[in-house]
């Protein structure tokens, strides 16, 4: 793998929504192995929670050798707290924790199947993220709105119709 500490140009998605730039390459693979580490503390990252991840990172920019590493990583002996102190982008406002924790929401949810213990597991990670109450709340509500908000568009342009 190339070498870890290298900036890696931010794809468009990432300049157009968080203002990024670049990221190093161990950014990229820990914020992955972050994101899998906390959907699967309900024992499993399932089929369709990883596509969220492969699909999203590649959105993100990800590099295909990073892509290739999360398949095999043993999330279920992961160091969240180690994994955290390897994120780093070239914006100092941009908050790691919340993006994160929004992004772990929205992997878990990616099954349809949402259970008890992935939300037990996402406020876990939302305290250890040091993430306050109502900011967790907040990002759980904002991508109901989200996943409220595709559905209506897919309504109106007729995608998607009632059985």
């Amino acid at each position: 793998m190339s070498n870890l500490k290298e900036a890696l140009p931010a794809s468009q998605f990432l300049k157009n929504n968080l203002g990024i730039s670049e990221i190093p390459l161990e950014a990229y693979l820990s914020y992955g192995y972050a994101l899998l580490a906390i959907a699967g503390a309900d024992g499993e990252v399932s089929e369709a929670e990883l596509n969220w991840l492969l699909n999203h990172q590649r959105m993100a920019g990800a590099p295909e050798e990073v892509i290739e590493k999360y398949k095999t990583f043993e999330y279920k002996n992961a160091d969240l707290e180690s994994l955290l102190t390897k994120i780093t982008v070239d914006v100092s406002t941009w908050s790691k924790s919340r993006s994160l924790l929004y992004h772990a929401i929205q992997m878990a949810r990616a099954d349809d199947n949402y259970s008890l213990e992935e939300q037990k597991a996402v406020k876990k990670a939302a305290k250890l993220l040091k993430v306050e109450d109502d900011i967790a709340l907040a990002l759980h509500r904002l991508i109901e709105t989200e996943e409220a908000v595709t559905a209506l568009r897919k309504a109106l342009l007729q995608t998607e119709v009632l059985g």
